[in-house]
């Protein structure tokens, strides 16, 4: 069996009286793209802190490549990429000053790939940090991020402010390929059409509680999304088990379900209903679903 690339258990972090995480345990694995969403404040970027070792457990544990990264940060983070949503950069420096600077962190920097997706960005590496604009910074990040060929890339929220062209490049092209050379990357984004695109696993994150993860895939063919027609319309609809959200529009119902959706359908046609349409449901969907849509507009703010 393939030793995981992260193993948390039961971690739990609490600030205050505010429960950040309650006892979440997740596993990721190489050659995998993880997908890490949930509204702001939910535990998403204190969870991403445990795993840079930048927060030490209170409860629970997180082990980085078998070893924990606030004992072992040297031997963690020299294995890790990292681009975080504020893209902390030395103003003064210039790009190419930046990427030495970097490198000397890395003995395995790859100063060839640095050249690579300098030239792939058209970055100036004359230009200085506070000289360029939002897209150019995430992309300068995000090259000392990966030039070492990292065996695990985390990326928190590397989409806001971008455009779309920008965004296509440090996802389809950086994050596809760690992925593709056999590493592992976790990036938390509040695009959820960006990671049903570029995601093998999802993790959902609400209240500092995963409230579902498994592989994509699997995630989406056990939500189904139905529309259902009644002769006259409904005020409300009688509670049904396996129904997780439901939305009227005139005579007609779209429900999004879980598991046994047969079963689902045989309590729809009992109320005097007919399902005209089916489908798996979109990630967007499942999580205002089981999230709720006032947690959706948060997370697009």
């Amino acid at each position: 069996m393939t030793e995981s690339v992260v193993e948390v258990r039961q971690l739990s972090r609490q600030f205050g009286k505010t429960l950040a995480l309650d006892e979440v345990s997740l596993q990721m694995q190489p050659r995998l793209v993880y997908g890490l969403v949930g509204a702001n404040g939910q535990g998403k970027t204190t969870l991403i802190k445990h795993l840079l070792g930048l927060l030490r457990a209170q409860q629970g544990s997180v082990r980085i490549f078998g070893l924990d990264p606030v004992r072992h940060p040297v031997h963690v983070l020299q294995r890790i990429g990292y681009l975080s949503e504020e893209r902390d950069l030395p103003e003064w420096m210039r790009i190419a000053e930046l990427m030495r600077y970097t490198a000397a962190y890395h003995p395995h920097w790859d100063q060839s790939y640095t050249r690579e997706l300098l030239d792939r960005f058209g970055l100036d590496e004359t230009k200085k940090v506070k000289e360029l604009s939002k897209g150019m910074r995430a992309q300068a990040g995000l090259i000392a991020a990966v030039a070492h060929r990292p065996e695990l890339l985390l990326l928190d929220e590397p989409s806001t402010g971008l455009d779309a062209v920008v965004r296509k490049d440090i996802l389809n092209a950086i994050i596809r390929t760690v992925a593709d050379d056999g590493r592992t990357a976790l990036f938390s984004s509040h695009l959820l059409d960006e990671v049903e695109q570029m995601s093998d696993y999802v993790f959902m994150i609400h209240a500092g509680q995963l409230v579902l993860q498994g592989s994509l895939d699997e995630i989406k063919q056990q939500h189904q999304r139905l529309t259902v027609c009644f002769a006259t319309a409904r005020d409300r609809l009688a509670q049904i088990d396996g129904i997780l959200a439901a939305e009227q529009h005139g005579t007609s119902w779209d429900v999004v379900c879980n598991g046994a959706s047969e079963q689902v359908r045989e309590s729809l046609r009992a109320m005097g209903g007919e399902v005209t349409h089916s489908r798996n449901a979109s990630l967007q969907e499942i999580f205002v679903a089981r999230v709720g849509r006032d947690r959706l507009a948060a997370f697009e703010e």
